[in-house]
């Protein structure tokens, strides 16, 4: 399961967050557990105060398991993979949102999500072109022979409808829910694709605000190398606001 950009993912954004005026901490490859992620979200969100601007960055592998709140109408929970998931520690939306409902009022939080939030299990990367890994997990590599879980695996597989996006922050996400991330290489060096093509966008000292940046990501992908197409979720006001 392993990717080979990922850690080049953080480093990459963490010299342009730092170029910023930021101080950045990073988990990289086994420090990238469940609890030391949950434990790091929680102490950024409860340490910023009014006007403070913070990000969380997450390069890996994303998926999704069967919904059991019913509070997802595509009845499926999103989630990032820490280097722990097969011992079934998840990192869901979930999780998320009860993190992100705790920032207090005034604080710009950004989330860029350079992983496969969810995805098809019957799509994978094209034939030909640069070598490229999707960042996916389907989630019947959890259910370990459970029939109830993949049961409820495949009801989920088979609910389309829309995920909805309701934590409290501006999320950047590398796909649709629909399609995948990929890891490829980049003149010999591994990155994630969107994450390549984020930083690079990030060099024109004119792209001020959220919206801006998405759109000149857009104008490069999908491409017919890289079919993904980067997201932007979250209110009008935060997407013409500041960025990081």
């Amino acid at each position: 399961m392993d990717l080979a950009g990922c850690v080049n993912d953080a480093r990459d954004w963490q010299a342009l967050l730092e170029a910023r005026g930021y101080h950045v901490d990073s988990l990289h490859d086994g420090d990238a557990t469940r609890a030391r992620i949950v434990d790091a979200l929680t102490s950024m969100i409860a340490s910023a105060t009014d006007q403070d601007s913070i990000v969380f960055m997450f390069a890996g592998h994303g998926s999704w398991l069967p919904d059991a709140s019913g509070d997802e109408p595509d009845e499926r929970d999103e989630m990032m993979c820490p280097v722990d998931v097969m011992q079934q520690r998840y990192l869901l939306d979930d999780d998320l949102n009860r993190i992100f409902s705790a920032k207090r009022e005034g604080v710009r939080l950004y989330v860029i999500a350079d992983c496969c939030n969810s995805g098809s299990v019957t799509r994978y990367a094209p034939a030909g072109g640069p070598p490229m890994k999707a960042r996916f997990l389907p989630p019947y590599v959890f259910a370990r022979g459970n029939q109830r879980f993949e049961r409820a695996i495949d009801r989920a597989a088979r609910a389309p409808a829309p995920t909805k996006q309701s934590y409290p922050a501006l999320l950047f996400s590398g796909c649709q829910d629909s399609e995948f991330s990929y890891d490829a290489s980049f003149s010999n060096r591994p990155n994630g694709v969107f994450t390549r093509t984020a930083i690079d966008v990030l060099q024109d000292t004119r792209i001020t605000s959220p919206r801006g940046f998405h759109e000149a990501v857009r104008k490069l992908l999908p491409s017919t190398s890289f079919p993904q197409t980067p997201q932007l979720f979250g209110s009008k006001a935060a997407q013409l606001g500041p960025l990081f």
